[in-house]
């Protein structure tokens, strides 16, 4: 592992990949990448970023047929799962809106594939604006790294309790799946401030598409370990297979119908 009293040129190289790694291709997005850049760019992360390597990133290695199918039957089910749930969703929307101020749905920001930010659309489970109160709360977070949870957070609504509880605010992200934001199954996408918690070996699960599922959410979703989350993502990502993505679907209908959520 190199030193901050590594050479000048080593420093900048370094800097200038994960640079490139953490920043989206398409010129469109250049106010996106430069919130995401500002996001990571507090003192903490702009080390572990120094001391970043392309040997981090694991090369590819599902073949691009699998990948391919992998995208029909995303877009397939996101497709046949808006269609089937639309009475669902509008009832969910009708119920959000009656219980609480605010907008039925929560335009969340967050850092998808090669840090591409993309806007994740949730039903609201939480009191409008309850992001300016998350800062204030960081002191009371159960989890670890950089995870953010509590038991009891005072910003969740009573609708939004329930929501969480079956996992029903995440049925809007069928339409990030349609659109090729998300896959079903993958690595969930963190919110922005949370990956400025990042250290290097964490920026490997941005080399694949996020999903609305995943291996550690059917495997230890209680578990409020930020290491044993990060483990399963990377697990997932060197070891996908279709029938993985078959097998934590299955599993994932199992854990929304016992409420498993929080």
């Amino acid at each position: 592992m190199h030193t901050l009293h590594d050479s000048q040129p080593r420093h900048s190289e370094e800097q200038a990949l994960a640079s490139r790694f953490l920043t989206p291709a398409r010129s469109r997005k250049t106010a996106v990448r430069r919130k995401l850049q500002s996001v990571v760019s507090n003192n903490h992360t702009v080390l572990a970023v120094q001391l970043f390597r392309p040997a981090d990133v694991p090369k590819p290695r599902a073949p691009r047929l699998a990948m391919l199918l992998k995208r029909v039957i995303d877009v397939v089910l996101a497709a046949l799962g808006l269609v089937v749930l639309s009475p669902l969703l509008a009832a969910i929307a009708a119920l959000v809106k009656f219980d609480s101020p605010g907008p039925a749905f929560y335009l969340a920001p967050r850092a998808g594939k090669c840090g591409h930010t993309f806007v994740c659309f949730k039903f609201r489970t939480m009191i409008h604006d309850a992001d300016g109160m998350k800062a204030i709360l960081r002191s009371q977070n159960e989890r670890q790294g950089a995870f953010f949870k509590m038991a009891r957070d005072p910003r969740i609504t009573r609708a939004g309790g329930i929501l969480r509880r079956y996992s029903l605010d995440e049925i809007p992200q069928l339409w990030n799946v349609l659109i090729g934001d998300m896959s079903l199954v993958g690595p969930r996408p963190h919110p922005l401030d949370d990956c400025r918690f990042y250290v290097p070996q964490d920026l490997r699960r941005l080399e694949v598409t996020p999903g609305i599922t995943g291996l550690w959410q059917v495997t230890a979703r209680t578990d409020p370990s930020f290491q044993r989350n990060m483990a399963l993502d990377l697990e997932y990502i060197e070891r996908w297979t279709l029938l993985m993505d078959m097998r934590i679907l299955y599993k994932t209908i199992f854990a929304v119908v016992r409420g498993t959520g929080a």
